[in-house]
């Protein structure tokens, strides 16, 4: 049971490190460079949320006395247009939620409800994350850089403020 487990927590903090190093590279550096403050936002805040995802999952796996590995699955993908970003957030997203729905079921057939709890709360904040980028992506889609520019300008008027 625990090694299994310790297996798939471990699997799934490799793909938060991912999303967490993506999200960071796409708001920190590319949406505050085009001035797009509310998706530089949104990225961040995603990005928060995943950080707290490894936590969690670093939690459990100290509880069931494994190793916690911090490597993430992949490096950083350079993809500099919003739309790009989006597509990218979106596909990360819905594997995570297909990937921790297997590995819920996958805890409770070997007796581990923890974890499976764990999982399925995973669930509803990565289902979250897809809503908010898909949202962000139809808005894109509708309205076309005319929605980037108007993120740009409400930026500006806010620098404005301050």
């Amino acid at each position: 049971m625990r090694k299994k487990s310790i297996e798939l927590l471990n699997k799934s903090i490799a793909e938060e490190m991912t999303a967490l190093n993506q999200y960071m590279v796409f708001f920190h550096f590319h949406c505050d460079d085009q001035d797009l403050p509310m998706l530089s936002a949104l990225f961040k805040k995603v990005a928060i949320e995943e950080m707290m995802h490894v936590e969690n999952l670093a939690d459990r796996i100290l509880f069931l006395k494994g190793d916690i590995i911090m490597d993430p699955s992949s490096k950083v993908q350079s993809i500099t247009d919003v739309k790009g970003m989006l597509k990218f957030a979106i596909n990360g997203e819905e594997e995570a939620v297909r990937d921790y729905n297997l590995f819920a079921n996958e805890c409770s057939a070997n007796a581990d409800s923890v974890s499976k709890t764990l999982f399925e709360n995973l669930v509803v904040d990565e289902e979250r994350h897809y809503s908010l980028f898909d949202s962000e992506m139809e808005k894109l889609e509708k309205f076309g850089n005319q929605y980037l520019a108007l993120q740009s300008i409400e930026g500006s008027k806010n620098l404005g403020q301050a």
